[in-house]
């Protein structure tokens, strides 16, 4: 009994001690998990866990985001996980997002989980059109998400309708141009086609060197008013602080880089920035919320933080994980590398195992022919041998010919013997005669000759006469005054002549001065140039090919802005960054 209740107090004992937990459900961009967390868990202890389930090291870039009231927040590592102003109802969902952005991915991002989890975010942003992209960018950004996803391009595999169900472009760009599905299918089959080659985790990073050049990437926009009641848009991004007018996100009136900014602060709904110049005004404006406020200096320390991390050297850890991400870059690339001398093992193989297969039936076509050339031969050996049978009986009816043949002949020289004295005399006769007709045939042909002679001479005498006529007739007919010597006609006046002269032009072209370019600038940035040209290159040409199937009315008020940038030289938040500068130290105004 008293050995039960002891065991009964050990259980109840250990069932208080047991700690109270809660379900949460973290969404990434491409997958769902659910964890046990206990009621005393921090932030911290919940965004560690799944880094860890992750194997993500880059933690600094990322956040747990929740929303409240249509208002994004983000999970304080600080404060437990249940006193967030988050929904009881487990499980309780938090989503797993970059709360932070790289000023250059290729730089900035080391693990490949990083990177292929910023791709995925970044895409569905363009996707969402919560980043513009110019619709000629967006086809090139969906050959390499298909790159990506598919690898390599082969023809036979990858046949006309492969991307029918994949979404690669935003409606906007779709509606925006009269092309059917199989058209966009086309034109980005056709740069897919030139990827050839680049794995997955090169793939998503040209897509995010491209991305990184959009005017809305990485920034995150806030509804404020300044000191005159006026309404503009906050953006907060890695590089610093923009003022954007409500109706254009894509070009900020004005700009503050982290490193001109002394001290940002809030008092209630009112924040103020202010500039490192003290020379230059404080610029004030007031949100619609205090959590806003809240979030916008979330924000502005984070990035702040990684601005001035960025310009100091790397530390122990990153330095090892970028270590560690070369050996893991190299091992992979000596890992393609065999695995394309495998393939092209495998290809030379399948090559010569075909020309075999091929020379094999090529050989029993040859022993086919062989044996129907010998089944011929043996036919035409017996037609032979009969037909030489055939000539063998004719030979002996030709012999016995011949021989009555013979007989024949010996009985036509006995008659021609007596008939040869009666063929002299006639040869003699036809000789006689042949003389004879020659001798009449030249008497005849000289008497032709004398009549076309007589011939001749009657006609010359007629023509005498006839000349002799006339002569006579013009003497009878002849005037008896002298004649009068025409007078020659004057001679027109000489018309004056004129000489073309065409002066020679020399041009003497001057070498223009022109600034010495520094032979310091790294290879790589070299490379990249030339790369970022023949990108734009391809880029022009696409956007001039689909122009013409534009439809003007369809175009967005971000469309127009585009393209009026454009037209003026690309202005973006990158060109007005030094604005503040420009400006000298006049006082601020927007």
């Amino acid at each position: 009994m008293a050995g039960a209740i002891a065991s009964r107090m050990s259980f109840s004992s250990l069932k208080r001690k047991q700690p109270k937990t809660f379900t949460v459900r973290i969404v990434t961009m491409d997958a769902e998990m659910e964890f046990n967390c206990e009621m005393k868990w921090k932030g911290k202890d919940l965004f560690d866990l799944v880094c860890r389930t992750l194997g993500l090291r880059e933690t600094w870039f990322f956040g747990l985001q929740y929303t409240i009231k249509d208002t994004v927040a983000w999970l304080k590592m600080d404060k437990k996980v249940l006193e967030h102003d988050v929904s009881k109802e487990e499980p309780v969902t938090f989503h797993f997002l970059a709360k932070f952005y790289p000023e250059n991915a290729e730089e900035e991002l080391v693990q490949e989980i990083t990177q292929h989890l910023f791709f995925l975010q970044v895409k569905k942003q363009i996707l969402d059109e919560k980043i513009y992209c110019p619709p000629e960018a967006s086809v090139l950004l969906a050959s390499y998400a298909v790159q990506a996803k598919y690898g390599d391009y082969d023809p036979t595999v990858h046949k006309r309708g492969f991307l029918a169900q994949e979404e690669l472009l935003p409606k906007r760009v779709i509606n925006l141009y009269q092309m059917t599905p199989e058209m966009w299918e086309e034109r980005i089959t056709a740069w897919y086609a030139e990827h050839r080659g680049r794995a997955r985790d090169e793939a998503e990073m040209e897509y995010l060197k491209i991305a990184q050049d959009l005017e809305m990437y990485g920034v995150n926009y806030f509804a404020i008013r300044n000191k005159k009641g006026t309404e503009l848009l906050l953006g907060v991004d890695a590089l610093g602080l923009h003022i954007y007018d409500p109706e254009n996100r894509l070009t900020p009136k004005i700009s503050f880089p982290w490193n001109e900014i002394r001290n940002i602060s809030y008092s209630d709904k009112e924040f103020t920035i202010k500039p490192l110049d003290k020379k230059i005004d404080v610029f004030k404006f007031n949100s619609s919320k205090l959590r806003v406020n809240k979030l916008i200096l979330q924000l502005c320390i984070g990035n702040h933080d990684l601005f001035m991390r960025r310009r100091k050297a790397d530390s122990l850890e990153v330095q090892q994980m970028k270590a560690q991400a070369r050996e893991e870059k190299a091992r992979k690339q000596m890992e393609r590398q065999r695995l394309a001398r495998e393939k092209q093992m495998r290809e030379e193989a399948e090559r010569t195992r075909d020309e075999l297969e091929r020379r094999l039936l090529q050989l029993k076509e040859e022993a086919t022919m062989a044996n129907e050339a010998l089944m011929r031969s043996e036919e035409t050996a017996d037609l032979l041998a009969e037909k030489a049978q055939i000539t063998e009986e004719e030979a002996k009816l030709l012999a016995q010919k011949a021989a009555e043949a013979e007989q024949e002949m010996q009985r036509i020289k006995a008659t021609a013997i007596r008939t040869e004295e009666e063929k002299r005399l006639m040869e003699q006769k036809v000789l006689e005669a042949e003389v004879l007709a020659l001798k009449m045939a030249e008497e005849s042909e000289r008497r032709a000759k004398e009549a076309d002679q007589l011939k001749q001479d009657l006609q010359e005498a007629r023509e005498a006469e006839r000349r002799a006529k006339q002569k006579l007739l013009e003497i009878a007919t002849k005037p008896t005054y002298p004649p009068m010597n025409p007078i020659p006609a004057p001679l027109p006046p000489d018309i004056p002549s004129f000489n073309l002269i065409a002066d020679s032009l020399s041009f003497d072209f001057k070498d223009t001065d022109m600034k010495r370019l520094s032979m310091e600038i790294e290879k790589e940035k070299v490379e990249y140039m030339e790369k970022s040209k023949h990108l734009q290159e391809q880029l022009n040409e696409l956007k001039t090919e689909i122009e013409a199937l534009k439809l003007k009315e369809r175009e967005t008020a971000l469309d127009i802005l585009h393209n009026e940038n454009s037209d003026r030289g690309g202005s973006s938040k990158h060109n007005t960054i030094k604005k503040p500068q420009a400006q000298g130290r006049r006082p601020i105004c927007i």
